[in-house]
């Protein structure tokens, strides 16, 4: 699978502004999001943000840093693409569990750009644009 241009986003209203440039895009959680935000949360978010706007392609990641049971609770609660780090006791069974459910298990993030970092939102769409 290729991923469109990733974008760090921190809430809803980040997503939201993400997919209103109209250009394919991943939403990227924060580093170990599942960690403190939760997956469920990940999953209403992009949910609503996708809702607003249907017509964008739109993939998403959840960054489970180095916690291979938030990364099995994600893949419960629907979450196709996650970021496991590879060292951790627990990432062979995650992998094989992906694996046999046909979802992808990154064990690094992609290249982004973060809408909280600096000139983040203005640097959004030349970002997009790129791919």
């Amino acid at each position: 699978m290729t991923l469109h241009p990733a974008v760090v986003v921190h809430g809803l209203g980040d997503a939201l502004e993400t997919l209103a440039v109209g250009r394919p895009v991943t939403l990227l959680s924060a580093r170990g999001a599942a960690l403190y935000a939760g997956c469920l949360w990940w999953r209403e978010m992009v949910t609503r943000a996708r809702a607003a706007h249907p017509a964008v392609p739109a993939l998403d990641i959840l960054d489970c840093a180095d916690a291979p049971g938030r990364a099995l609770a994600a893949i419960r609660a629907g979450q196709r693409i996650l970021v496991l780090a590879p060292a951790v006791p627990g990432f062979p069974a995650v992998a094989a569990i992906a694996a046999a459910h046909g979802l992808i298990l990154l064990t690094e993030r992609p290249p982004a750009i973060d809408l909280a970092g600096p000139g983040g939102v203005r640097g959004l769409p030349a970002w997009l644009a790129s791919a």
